[in-house]
């Protein structure tokens, strides 16, 4: 009978011990997944947040652009580096060259040839209007003129057609040599 007793304690104790395992690892299972998916929504949040302040950064800078542009005078000039306008390729002549720079606020290779754009406005040759084209937001001109990614020139004539289109010019005078 103590024989019978001892077996059945033992019984007990090990299908309550693998009770508590099962229970155990669910509550290890269910806790894993409540930590991933914290960490899903902190990667979202994360991701919204820097997409919120890229915007905000575009946004900052085409205000910024938008100015500087109003600021100089209503009359389109020579020699300039403007905001997109579809108005403003009309300026393109046999002596007067319009390119479009298809640029990114997000894109680091973007940002250093604007730096170095603002940085030499007085060097942009007379007869050069660059055009500054909001990558992410002109689906309908990137497909006009084929361009794939952001850091890429159009040089258009005064209907719009494409004269030449490059990427990759890490500095005004690399794409003022470029200008056909």
């Amino acid at each position: 009978m103590n024989q019978k007793l001892i077996i059945g304690i033992i019984a007990l104790i090990v299908i309550a011990g693998g009770v508590g395992i099962y229970t155990s690892n669910t509550a290890s299972k269910e806790q894993a997944a409540m930590e991933q998916e914290k960490r899903m929504a902190d990667e979202k949040a994360l991701a919204e947040k820097e997409a919120m302040m890229k915007k905000d950064e575009g946004t900052t800078m085409d205000k910024k652009v938008d100015t500087m542009v109003k600021d100089e005078s209503a009359m389109m000039k020579a020699g300039t580096y403007e905001s997109y306008d579809a108005s403003k390729i009309a300026i393109a002549s046999a002596t007067h060259h319009v390119v479009l720079f298809f640029r990114a606020s997000w894109c680091p290779t973007c940002r250093a040839i604007d730096g170095d754009i603002k940085a030499h406005l007085k060097d942009i040759p007379e007869s050069l209007t660059i055009l500054d084209v909001n990558y992410d937001n002109s689906a309908e001109l990137k497909k006009k003129y084929g361009v794939t990614y952001q850091h890429t020139f159009v040089q258009v004539d005064a209907q719009g057609n494409l004269i030449k289109k490059w990427s990759g010019s890490p500095t005004l005078s690399a794409l003022v040599a470029e200008v056909k």
